[in-house]
């Protein structure tokens, strides 16, 4: 199996913090999705996320992973539906989400998008997906329990449950729009399990939704985070990236919670 992006990332990760950039081929148009793409890159991002949880369409994918690219990062998938699917994309994160009650969702589309990933072509990255707190659209359409904020012990079983099934990188999703990120002490607490295990150097923890400000996103570099996701502030406000891409990678680990 390739892990030419796996290894890219982890080769970064060896350096310092990462940022994704997610774009909702939903959201914006081909042309928009090259001019985001070009402002996450100048802003320091590392990889850019396309995917989104209503309405997307396999041709709306491939024509914003086609434009994402030419910004020079890779571009991987984050599927929300088989229909996010795009040759052009370099990889996709393989994705199995731990807290479903719909057995679509952990079994029938990991199945389906296995044979779909091979047809593409594209490397597959091993994903723990873990919807907390609100949720949005991903944790009501997958059918979530969702974990609340104020337990960051069940986060973090979740994310040790992740990387004991192999996952590469585990996805801790506040949800698109969220009103407050995934608490810090829920992030500190998920890489003390991990390293506790042996599993510090081996699987990536990802943070995502209602991170707007360098605060927050300090805030969670301090407790651990390896990888910082943003979306909405990306179609709302591309140029804010640049601080706050700096205020995470800035960040010096410590202890939270």
């Amino acid at each position: 199996m390739r892990r030419r992006i796996l290894n890219y990332l982890l080769e970064r990760r060896a350096k310092g913090r990462l940022h994704f950039a997610l774009i909702d081929p939903d959201k914006v148009s081909p042309k928009e999705a090259g001019e985001i793409a070009r402002t996450a890159a100048q802003a320091g991002s590392d990889a850019i996320l396309v995917g989104g949880s209503l309405g997307v369409l396999e041709a709306e994918t491939e024509a914003v992973a086609r434009e994402a690219k030419k910004s020079g990062l890779p571009v991987i998938l984050f599927p929300g539906a088989l229909t996010n699917a795009a040759r052009s994309a370099d990889a996709v994160l393989f994705m199995h989400l731990l807290n479903s009650d719909d057995p679509y969702y952990t079994s029938v589309a990991p199945v389906q998008g296995a044979m779909l990933v091979l047809k593409l072509g594209i490397e597959p990255i091993p994903t723990s997906y873990i919807i907390i707190g609100y949720g949005g659209a991903a944790g009501f359409i997958a059918r979530a329990r969702i974990i609340p904020y104020e337990k960051p012990e069940l986060i973090a079983a979740h994310a040790l449950a992740g990387a004991m099934l192999g996952s590469k990188i585990i996805y801790l999703e506040a949800g698109s729009g969220a009103p407050r990120p995934i608490p810090p002490e829920a992030v500190a607490l998920s890489k003390r399990l991990l390293a506790k295990a042996g599993f510090d150097c081996e699987a990536l923890i990802a943070v995502g939704g209602g991170i707007r400000t360098p605060e927050a996103a300090s805030a969670l570099a301090e407790a651990g985070a390896d990888i910082l996701v943003t979306g909405t502030i990306v179609e709302e406000n591309p140029e804010a990236l640049h601080d706050i891409i700096s205020a995470f990678k800035a960040s010096i680990p410590g202890e939270t919670g």
